[in-house]
């Protein structure tokens, strides 16, 4: 039995394993119409994965009146504007770059303000200097300036940027998560990860995933562009300086210019060594020690780092 029959099929068997009440629809009808039935009956009841727009706008209202304090992360102290945005995040499990500059390119860009949902980071200015979260309705909360305390606003002038960080339509778990097609699933999406579109275009520009990219950045410096090694790595992808020259990065604590050159080495990687393992083997310990111990070397860092980034890329869907 294959195609939407054998969906229909399965999705009969779990109604019954669950107790659920069976679907009218009987294996032989596999028409469009009988198969929306089917699934809309399976799906009932299934609840959304991961936050919503809305659980961000409610996170971040437990910091109504909370003082503006600059630089400070602690609401018990005092909260600057990125700090409201990134700790209303990091509430709902999200990690979110510290300063305003950064979440300004995090996530997905929004063309317009009409076209912002609840949730969305606002960002103002160029360079960015203020961010805020969108409630809709032209009013958002933010922690304004000093002096002042974290409040509900009109927006009061066009942002420069608006990012959105959660995708409104979460996949629905349960019945359905098993039975629908993976266009359907969000599988190619990195909703919430930041710098998401920066892997996004420099995997299309590169031919390596953009989940790959963005597991290598997770365990490289945990999304954040300004981190160095203690051997000197830099940036968000952990480029050694001799490295990003040969791979044309001039920036290496530049975002966009590190992640095309992270692409740039993975594809490198990935075509001589045609092994998602070695090629990540290769980018923490080099080319020239996979060949030298044909296959990932005996380093104790290397030999944890494989896993790491293997353990994020599926926790990512990759």
């Amino acid at each position: 039995m294959t195609g939407v029959e054998g969906v229909l099929s399965r999705i009969a068997q779990l109604n019954t394993q669950l107790g659920l009440t069976p679907a009218a629809t009987t294996t032989s009808a596999t028409n469009g119409t009988a198969f929306a039935s089917a699934l809309a009956d399976a799906t009932a009841g299934t609840t959304t994965s991961g936050p919503t727009g809305a659980d961000v706008v409610s996170a971040a209202k437990k910091y109504l009146g909370t003082p503006y304090v600059f630089g400070s992360t602690d609401p018990g102290r005092g909260l600057d504007c990125s700090a409201l945005v990134q700790r209303a995040y990091r509430d709902l499990g999200i990690e979110l770059p510290r300063t305003s500059g950064e979440q300004a390119r995090a996530g997905t860009k929004v063309d317009s303000l009409a076209d912002a949902r609840p949730g969305d980071i606002l960002a103002f200015d160029s360079p960015v200097d203020h961010v805020a979260i969108y409630l809709g309705s032209n009013k958002m909360i933010a922690a304004p300036k000093p002096g002042d305390h974290v409040k509900i606003e009109s927006v009061y002038e066009r942002p420069t940027h608006i990012r959105r960080i959660i995708d409104a339509a979460a996949a629905p778990v349960g019945i359905a998560a098993a039975v629908r097609p993976a266009a359907l699933s969000g599988t190619g999406s990195l909703a919430g990860v930041p710098y998401a579109d920066l892997f996004a275009r420099a995997g299309a520009k590169h031919g390596v995933s953009p989940k790959l990219l963005a597991a290598v950045a997770k365990v490289e410096s945990g999304y954040r562009p300004d981190a160095v090694s203690p051997a000197g790595a830099q940036g968000l992808m952990q480029l050694m300086p001799s490295t990003a020259r040969g791979l044309g990065v001039q920036n290496s604590f530049d975002p966009e210019q590190a992640v095309d050159g992270a692409a740039k080495l993975l594809a490198r990687n990935l075509k001589e060594f045609k092994s998602v393992p070695l090629a990540l083997a290769a980018y923490n310990a080099g080319g020239g020690a996979v060949h030298r111990y044909g296959g990932i070397p005996p380093f104790a860092e290397t030999q944890a780092y494989v896993p790491k980034v293997q353990k994020a890329l599926a926790a990512l869907g990759g």
